[in-house]
Parts: structure tokens; sequence; C-alpha cells
């Protein structure tokens, strides 16, 4: 994908079985026309990313403030049905996306959210925060309760165990969790589809890139590069945070 985008359609066909191009034949060009603006002759895939960027950014943060405490107060409280909402939130996750989508789709436009970023922001909220929660609260449920009592022995409240101890202890999860809902509201298409499909200039990433996959004379260079924009920022995140990660994923899996 990497070299094709790299490489001019003409080169291309002219050896299409060349898996390395030569040196000299390597050109920017299809790049240039992706992310130049539609009256330049581009794809307009930089007003897109940045749409993208917007949107994933805002998910992300109204997610894990959502699903941190939530995620809290499943694993300290002590309420009536606790179980079953815990549950209830994984269940939700697994069902297929188009069951919720058009529902909350039509909600949106009665309150005339329907066709805007920051009201498919909120609606990606629904698609994060069920397995966000489901993550978090199986990391929390491994700290030890004996440290919130010795917090609170010291006069410290819900409020502040949770801002000052469980957070700071849960940061390596926070930061695999938060990359995770990232991913999924950069990478989604179906809700970007029912919100935005008749406003191009607020259409993200993956609806140009299926712009260019539907497109007949659109050449496949094109699309390798569309391809590899789509996907290098969820790339570069992750080698960002690999440490984070790693630590995130392998917290808890041995004590002792």
């Amino acid at each position: 994908m990497i070299m094709m985008s790299f490489v001019r359609i003409e080169d291309l066909l002219r050896n299409p079985l060349q898996l390395v191009p030569d040196l000299t034949a390597i050109s920017a060009e299809t790049y240039r026309r992706v992310l130049a603006p539609e009256d330049e002759g581009g794809f307009g895939f930089a007003r897109f990313m940045r749409n993208s960027a917007f949107v994933a950014s805002g998910a992300t943060v109204l997610t894990m403030l959502l699903a941190v405490p939530a995620s809290y107060a499943m694993t300290r409280l002590r309420f009536a049905g606790r179980r079953q909402i815990s549950a209830l939130f994984l269940a939700v996750y697994m069902f297929p996306t188009i069951i919720i989508a058009v529902p909350i789709f039509v909600g949106f436009q009665v309150l005339g959210l329907g066709s805007s970023l920051p009201g498919l922001t909120v609606a990606y909220v629904a698609l994060t925060v069920p397995v966000c929660v489901h993550m978090l609260r199986s990391y929390m449920q491994s700290i030890p309760e004996s440290i919130d009592e010795a917090a609170h022995l010291d006069g410290a409240g819900r409020w502040q165990v949770l801002m000052r101890i469980t957070i700071p202890l849960s940061m390596p999860t926070l930061m695999s969790t938060a990359l995770f809902a990232f991913m999924i509201a950069w990478n989604e298409f179906l809700f970007a589809l029912l919100f935005l499909t008749a406003k191009k200039d607020l259409w993200t990433v993956s609806l140009g890139l299926n712009l260019l996959s539907d497109g007949q004379e659109v050449p496949k260079t094109i699309l390798m590069a569309g391809s590899v924009l789509l996907t290098v920022p969820i790339v570069a995140l992750y080698s960002v945070a690999e440490r984070y990660l790693t630590e995130g994923l392998t917290a808890g899996a041995s004590k002792g």
C-alpha cells in the first residue's frame, strides 16, 4: 500500500508486479492531489482529516470523562442492580452498530444535531463508553480496596480517592483505553455516513476513503495514498504510547 502510494499511475501500469519501485520513480504527487482542496484539483483529504481529528478527539475526551467515574462506581460503590448495570454495558457493546445507529440518528435530527460534527462526536460516545467502561472496570477491580480505605481514614472523600489514587494507579490502562476509543471514532463509517452524507465539507476521512474506492476514474495510487493517510495517525499514536499500552495491557496479569 505504501509503495503504491508513492508511484505514479503510469509507472504502476507499466510494471504492476514490481514490489519495490525505483528511487527515480518515487513521487509525492499522489499525496499532493489527495490532500489538496477540490477547487485545486485535489480530493480534500486535509479537510477530512481535520474533521476526523476533531470528532475522534472530542469523543475520546467525553468517553473518558464518563467511563472513569462509571467504572469506579461499579467497582467501589454498593448499590442495587450493580451487577445488572455492569452486564448491560457489555451487552450494549455486543449489539450490531446498525441497531443503535438509526434510532440515535433520528433522535439527533429532532434535536437539530443530525448533520453536524458536534452531534457526531456525541453519538460516538454511545459506541465507545460501553467498551471503555468494561475495560476500565476489569482493571480497577484489581486495585485493592484497602488503599481506598486507608485514604478514607486519612479524611479523603470519594472524589479525592478517585483523582489522587485510582486515576494515577490506572494511568497505563487509561492511556490504552483512550487510544482504543480514539481508534473507534477515527475509523468509524456507519454513523459518519448517516450524519454527514449530505454535507461533504463535514466528511470524515473514512467517508473520503469510501469516495476514492467508489470512484471509477480514481487511480489506485490515489486510493492507496488515502488508505495510508487513514492508517498513519493511529499507527503513530500507538507507536508513541507503546510503553503505556504494554503496561496497561499486562497490568494485573500476575501478582507476587
